[in-house]
């Protein structure tokens, strides 16, 4: 029996990436005092094996219901090389592959009842065009979820994003719609992986 894969019920987590560049090694992880408590110990080793599902606190950002995700694709870039005297046919060869930056769409959030919107999204790039380096670059993990949301569907992984552009909502006094932001990632990566 053929299941659909239905995309209305999904979640995108975004942590920081244990791995500042290609060549470098995972960050330590650095030992605690016993007075620590177990989660920060966890968060310490999940940032240390450069996961971003299993971090949870400052590693995190951009938690929150997502609304929209696309660039959820790859291109492959071919080279054709035209052979004399073969004038009916193209010899065709892979070329690199071309990424699509994701498109994520969030309403603007409250952290706290009180307080003000959440800007980590937009703290995210304002820390990469201030000159800071390494530029903090995060993975993250896109699932789509069965309808009743117990069963992941469909998991898409993507490694080393940095914020491309980041738009925010378009205010009219005359509507009462929710404020949307729009994050753009630039990654170096994307795959599907098999779920369970």
């Amino acid at each position: 029996m053929t299941e659909l894969v239905q995309t209305f019920n999904f979640r995108v987590r975004i942590g920081r990436s244990g791995f500042p560049s290609r060549t470098a090694e995972p960050p330590p992880v650095l030992p605690l005092t016993s007075g620590q408590e177990g989660g920060a110990r966890r968060e310490a080793s999940a940032a240390g094996r450069g996961s971003a599902a299993g971090s949870s606190g400052p590693e995190r950002i951009g938690d929150g219901g997502f609304q929209e995700c696309s660039g959820l694709g790859l291109e492959a870039d071919l080279r054709e090389y035209p052979e004399g005297g073969a004038n009916g046919e193209v010899v065709r060869r892979v070329g690199r592959v071309k990424l699509q930056p994701l498109v994520l769409k969030r309403g603007m959030l409250i952290a706290t009842a009180g307080a003000g919107t959440d800007t980590s999204l937009w703290d995210w790039l304002h820390g990469m065009v201030s000159g800071g380096t390494p530029a903090p670059r995060y993975d993250g993990d896109v699932e789509v979820l069965d309808p009743l949301g117990r069963r992941v569907v469909a998991h898409w992984k993507f490694s080393r994003g940095l914020p491309l552009k980041i738009t925010g909502p378009t205010l009219n006094a005359k509507t009462g719609e929710i404020a949307v932001e729009e994050l753009h990632i630039a990654h170096e990566g994307l795959r599907l992986e098999r779920t369970p």
